[in-house]
């Protein structure tokens, strides 16, 4: 929702990536900014409306990013698409940092625009894959963010280490870091940020979208 520069080159990247890419905006001309390589649909309209949304196929739809210049417009849109039509990967563009922090506790990933950037929208979009927090000095060690197998929910952070030969350095839950305790568990919405050896991290990735042994 909203396809000003940001906008754009989220709806550009996604579309290039082979993902079906819906845009909505309330002005038509705004969709210039994607050009004639743009396979995707563009359609006039209020990001927060539910009409609207059920025609650009939020029912099916896999992510929401709400990217317009507007704070109200971006959050109410994203929780709209979270909370009424239970939409997984949702991000909204916030501009005042103190009212990002208070909708992250809600549950909606935010982007404050003093670290924004097309990039940090898409890794909430678009979960798969391994995406690097850091990487020691050798290059030899990545702290990578790793999405997980939902059937590992409410399973011990410890068993799923164990089983995937994996550390969890700390999770991310509802927009804030939580240091792992021995007796941790997995809760629905958790990102976990995993040490392991770069030429482990492809293996790992796809161990841990596997679903637990015996499960």
């Amino acid at each position: 929702m909203g396809c000003g520069r940001v906008g754009a080159s989220i709806a550009h990247d996604i579309d290039e990536s082979g993902h079906t890419v819906v845009v909505i905006d309330q002005d038509p001309a705004s969709f210039r900014k994607l050009g004639p390589a743009f396979t995707g649909t563009t359609l006039t309209g209020v990001g927060f409306d539910r009409d609207t949304l059920i025609e650009a196929g939020i029912e099916r739809a896999d992510a929401f990013a709400a990217v317009s210049s507007g704070d109200n417009s971006n959050i109410v849109s994203a929780r709209v698409a979270r909370e009424t039509f239970g939409v997984a990967n949702v991000v909204a563009r916030i501009y005042d940092p103190r009212r990002a922090e208070i909708y992250q506790r809600l549950g909606i990933p935010t982007v404050a625009t003093v670290r924004w950037s097309a990039h940090q929208v898409l890794r909430q979009l678009l979960p798969g894959g391994v995406h690097e927090d850091y990487r020691d000095p050798s290059g030899r060690i990545v702290l990578a963010q790793m999405h997980v197998n939902p059937a590992w929910v409410g399973l011990g952070l410890r068993r799923l280490e164990q089983e995937n030969s994996v550390r969890v350095a700390f999770v991310t839950r509802v927009g804030e870091g939580i240091l792992p305790k021995a007796d941790s568990v997995l809760q629905d919405g958790d990102l976990l940020h995993v040490l392991v050896p770069e030429s482990d991290a492809g293996r790992a990735e796809r161990s841990l979208a596997r679903a637990p042994e015996g499960a």
